[in-house]
């Protein structure tokens, strides 16, 4: 059709063209050849007429798709954004579900784990065989407990009910008699109130009763020594250790967490200059709570920080994963502050694999400690958004390495080692021993070159890593080459 009006319109054009020639040559007396040049020049004029007005009307009809074009680039712009704010509530949601999930699952497979242990006990003491108490053993028992040791058959047997099975009979109150028994001998805290614990802790934390045991990082599979962990104990005035999993609690609910942490960082100070002078390859994690970063006290840890540069690439600060998850401003600034200074993270105590690695990255987060049961847990894998296969690699991606504690058995290391996992850290290498005293009475100056050696003799650098024979050791080849040589040096 286009090309039907295009002849057309050429042949008007000639047309009128011809026609203006023959009026020029027979009105107004023009030869046939000034004719001829009137009819060109009235068909070029023409021709160009007919192009411009064509181009104008193909600009008005593309400027109209361009506007057509932008109102449904607008549209699409605007349906992608609705899209992605629905994406985002979609996936708040599906995080909200999953919380709630783990939260719901983790308490009851702790009690499956605490039933399935008492069902081992109940078991192993159905089948032990029960032999008679001895007339001595009544005899040191009190009257009480012989009263209460009598009355507990005929409790279970009313009446003249027939007599049960004597072991059956009394499962139910021997065990966890003796389990409560053993936990009242055990508690480092018995018999004292929530105030009596948290003024022990305080006057622990005055007259620094607060011991640090260290823990052995190891590469794996070569088992070679790369890191110690510092662990807080507290020592009581009857000469007991406690963990610090159990006077933690009461420390924070005494709002005393800075004070225990600031006496920490201190010490691990002074660790770390004490390992510097041995190899400069050893690093130390100190562990530091988000309320510490939070309190007003926090600008003298960072004078502390400041004085102490020189150490900040073998010191990290380590934080629980529920701890970062809830900073908050005043937390993010007190990070940023010791970033500044040189020092890197830690986060450790992960319960699932759901971790934000770029943010960690960019926070000065370098390591990443997840318990070895973690990697072979169903319900954490599909909880996370990521394999635990991948795990390892994606932090790798954002220069932070891995590290699974709380190994206990070779078959765990075996299998870790197909999650690429680099170091190991657990009882299996060493348990945590604790440091000499005489560790921290001098970190710098002469005192320090001198004691150096007396130091490394005698494990003020730290426990050394106590594994299996079949193990392979950790030991560091310098540490078992030294001896020898200095014994062939005498001989010869």
């Amino acid at each position: 059709m286009l090309r039907i009006s295009a002849v057309f319109i050429a042949v008007c054009m000639m047309l009128i063209a011809g026609a203006a020639g023959l009026a020029v040559y027979l009105r107004f007396g023009f030869t046939g050849a000034e004719s001829a040049l009137v009819a060109l020049g009235t068909l070029t004029g023409l021709a160009v007429y007919n192009t411009i007005a064509a181009r104008k009307r193909d600009r008005v009809e593309t400027s109209n798709q361009l506007a057509n074009l932008a109102r449904g680039s607008g549209d699409l712009a605007h349906q992608l954004a609705e899209f992605s704010l629905r994406l985002n509530t979609m996936e708040a949601k599906v995080d909200t579900v999953v919380d709630r999930a783990l939260a719901t699952a983790q308490p009851l497979a702790a009690e499956l784990e605490e039933l399935s242990a008492m069902v081992r006990q109940l078991a192993g003491s159905a089948a032990a065989p029960e032999a008679p108490p001895r007339e001595d053993d009544v005899a040191r028992s009190g009257p009480a407990e012989n009263r209460s040791v009598a009355a507990a058959p005929q409790a279970s047997a009313p009446g003249n009910a027939p007599m049960k099975a004597p072991g059956l009979a009394r499962l139910p109150f021997t065990a966890p008699t003796a389990r409560a028994t053993a936990d009242r001998k055990t508690s480092p805290f018995a018999g004292l109130g929530r105030d009596a614990i948290i003024a022990a802790i305080r006057t622990a934390i005055d007259t620094g009763s607060v011991e640090l045991y260290l823990q052995p990082v190891v590469t794996l599979p070569q088992r070679k020594l790369r890191f110690y962990e510092a662990l807080s104990r507290l020592k009581t005035g009857n000469g007991a250790v406690v963990a610090a999993g159990d006077f933690l609690p009461y420390a924070e609910a005494g709002l005393l967490v800075p004070m225990l942490d600031s006496f920490a960082v201190s010490r691990c100070v002074q660790i770390v200059r004490r390992l510097l002078l041995k190899n400069r390859d050893i690093g130390l994690f100190c562990n530091l709570s988000a309320a510490t970063l939070a309190d007003p006290g926090f600008a003298k840890l960072l004078e502390l920080m400041d004085a102490n540069r020189a150490i900040a690439s073998a010191l990290v600060f380590e934080f629980t994963q529920s701890a970062v998850r809830a900073m908050g401003p005043i937390e993010h600034a007190g990070l940023a502050a010791l970033a500044e200074r040189g020092f890197r993270f830690s986060m450790d105590n992960l319960t699932d694999l759901r971790v934000n690695a770029r943010e960690l990255n960019e926070r000065g987060f370098r390591f990443v400690k997840a318990p070895a049961r973690l990697f072979f847990n169903r319900l954490g894998a599909v909880s996370s958004d990521i394999q635990p296969a991948e795990f390892s690699d994606l932090l790798g991606r954002f220069g932070m390495d891995l590290i699974a504690d709380r190994i206990e058995h070779e078959t765990t290391v075996v299998d870790l080692l197909d999650y690429d996992v680099r170091f190991g850290q657990g009882i299996l290498f060493s348990p945590p021993r604790p440091m000499r005293a005489d560790a921290f009475q001098a970190a710098d100056g002469k005192e320090a070159e001198q004691n150096a050696p007396k130091v490394a003799q005698d494990n003020a650098d730290g426990p050394q890593p106590q594994a299996p024979a079949h193990a392979g050791g950790v030991v560091e080849p310098a540490a078992e080459l030294i001896p020898l040589a200095r014994a062939i040096m005498r001989h010869s």
